[in-house]
């Protein structure tokens, strides 16, 4: 008790006797009694309405707009009674505004309630970047009083100085492998590199987190820090904490207004530059956007910043953007998709190709992903199709169709009740002189697909047999004719003679019978937008006269289409069955 009442004038002290007034105050709903008298020796402010109201036993009606709260008010009491202040960060700022609403200065009584808080606040808070943040955090509630007594711009000018002088207490920064190649421009601005000399070493201390702030404060101190030139890595680093902590969280803490107003700010105070944060952040924020119906410009925003650093991004990434979290069907935004692709070809500027084609793997991967889904209508599969076809084509020529084709292939096995003709749609999308050999092969063994396309992967797969073999023949020959010092052993080139020999007679074979084919199927009169120059397929796929086996099923035969060589698919050849629609 002696401890607490260190530095208080004894003479403070009054006994409270049964003729002392009370003073019943509205506190947080409830009443909160305190000495009339007993108050006025501290405050100017109660003394004054004494003086000007002596007939009048209730003020409560006079103080309805004081910034207090039960504890703060408990501590005013206690102070006026001679019992010392048990002031703290997270009570600092209410009871310096308390103090200052009620009049407690030196200029009323030596050594008043309001001097001990600003002498607290100045040596206690100010100093310390935790206890700033907790009393910044404490004074939302009370905002234009802090404001007016300027504790509030002391806080932010406070946390700001000390995140210029080490931005580390504003987060760790995002550290992400970005794809950097000798011919790119190393001065390019709009590319973050990380800087190694700033790695962040481990802070003994836990530091407060400027997530414990409200956007009404949050969102002026990042614009201040902005301005300031801190480094961006750390500002978007704590951004990101803030999304987690704000949108992200399985505890909803503000209702969806608020939380659309959050994501919207925050999307304009992330940094603009590459690689500031991952692709799962940003796909993340996007999909919150779509689901709170965030403005066009807060979406524009995210596709924007998702589209430059695609590359980065992965198939769960773009998972996040179908759903909109709680409807059973998932909603498949083509169109977002689109802009998003389009972005990234129009930002990017690196002389290595291996940007695009981590970004057409991405796409491929992303078509399987979705195509196995039962309730993906054939339209929008083809439209995700066709970006995944321009994402190779032209740009990387060198790259197959195999991830199209394997797509399509399981599109097909989930949707067997599509008709002939729509096959033939979802098919469109492929090309036969872009599947390797090993596709190929699959797709002329594959009765899920339509049949002339099936005819065309045959006639690809002998040109391409036969572009395999014609140069070990002519290598052959050359070896044979050539005098280069070195001999074979008779039995070895005699192998070597038959094998050539022997495959150079089954591509002239099937030469013949495609030949034979493709003027069966012109006389049918039909016409095959596939590309082969095939056209019907009607005479192709029945038996002879004789009953013997079909020129369809020998020519399969003797491609040596028995064996698959994708085995996960469970492509076989086998009796079809009649699938009726769902």
């Amino acid at each position: 008790m002696a401890a607490a009442r260190k530095g208080i004038e004894c003479s403070t002290w009054r006994t409270r006797s049964k003729l002392t007034s009370e003073l019943q105050l509205h506190i947080c709903g409830s009443l909160f009694t305190l000495d009339k008298e007993l108050l006025a020796t501290k405050s100017s402010k109660i003394a004054k309405l004494i003086q000007r109201n002596p007939n009048n036993a209730d003020l409560s009606n006079l103080l309805r707009d004081i910034p207090a709260d039960r504890e703060s008010m408990e501590i005013v009491r206690r102070f006026c009674h001679g019992i010392g202040a048990n002031l703290t960060p997270e009570n600092i700022v209410r009871i310096s505004c308390v103090a200052k609403y009620l009049g407690m200065t030196d200029d009323h009584c030596p050594d008043n309630l309001l001097t001990k808080a600003l002498t607290f606040f100045e040596c206690r808070v100010i100093p310390s970047w935790n206890n700033s943040v907790r009393a910044l955090k404490n004074a939302e509630n009370i905002l234009d009083h802090a404001s007016e007594l300027g504790l509030v711009d002391y806080c932010a000018k406070s946390i700001i100085s000390k995140a210029m002088e080490d931005p580390r207490l504003l987060g760790e920064s995002i550290k992400i492998n970005i794809p950097i190649s000798d011919g790119e421009d190393s001065n390019e601005e709009n590319v973050y590199k990380p800087n190694a000399r700033r790695k962040l070493f481990d802070i003994e201390w836990k530091s407060e987190d400027l997530s414990l702030l409200g956007l009404r404060l949050y969102a002026p101190l990042i614009n201040a820090m902005i301005q300031r030139k801190i480094p961006q890595e750390n500002i978007a680093a704590n951004i990101c904490q803030y999304a987690k902590t704000w949108l992200f969280s399985d505890e909803e803490k503000v209702d969806e207004t608020s939380r659309r107003e959050i994501l919207e700010a925050l999307v304009q105070l992330l940094p603009h530059e590459r690689y500031m944060v991952t692709c799962t952040f940003l796909f993340n924020m996007l999909r919150y956007a779509k689901f709170l119906d965030a403005s066009s410009d807060c979406i524009n925003g995210l596709e924007l910043r998702i589209g430059k650093q695609l590359d980065q991004a992965s198939v769960k990434d773009m998972m996040l953007i179908l759903s909109q979290g709680y409807a059973k069907d998932e909603n498949y935004d083509t169109e977002c998709v689109r802009r998003i692709l389009k972005n990234f070809y129009m930002h990017y500027t690196g002389r290595d190709p291996t940007g695009l084609g981590l970004v057409a793997e991405l796409i491929d991967e992303f078509l399987i992903e979705i195509s196995a889904n039962i309730d993906l209508k054939m339209e929008i599969f083809v439209a995700f199709a066709d970006m995944s076809v321009a994402a190779s084509e032209g740009i990387l020529s060198h790259r197959t169709s195999d991830g199209v084709y394997r797509a399509v292939d399981i599109y097909l096995d989930k949707h067997r009740h599509l008709t002939e003709s729509e096959k033939e749609e979802i098919c469109r999308v492929l090309n036969c002189n872009r599947l390797s050999g090993g596709a190929c092969e699959h797709a002329a063994q594959n009765e899920r697909l339509p049949v002339r396309f099936v005819v065309q992967a045959l006639y690809v797969a002998q040109l391409k047999l036969r572009e395999a073999i014609v140069p070990r023949i002519v290598g052959g020959g050359g070896s044979e004719n050539s005098n280069s010092g070195f001999v074979k052993r008779e039995e070895e080139e005699e192998g070597e003679r038959m094998e050539i020999e022997r495959m150079e007679s089954k591509v002239k074979e099937l030469e013949r019978e495609c030949n034979v084919m493709r003027r069966e199927i012109e006389r049918g009169g039909g016409c095959c937008n596939c590309g082969s120059g095939f056209s019907n397929y009607n005479n192709v796929v029945k038996k002879n006269k004789n009953g013997k086996m079909s020129m369809w099923k020998e020519m399969k035969r003797k491609f040596g289409c028995g064996i698959s060589m994708y085995d996960d698919c469970h492509c076989h050849v086998k009796k079809k069955k009649k699938v009726h629609p769902r």
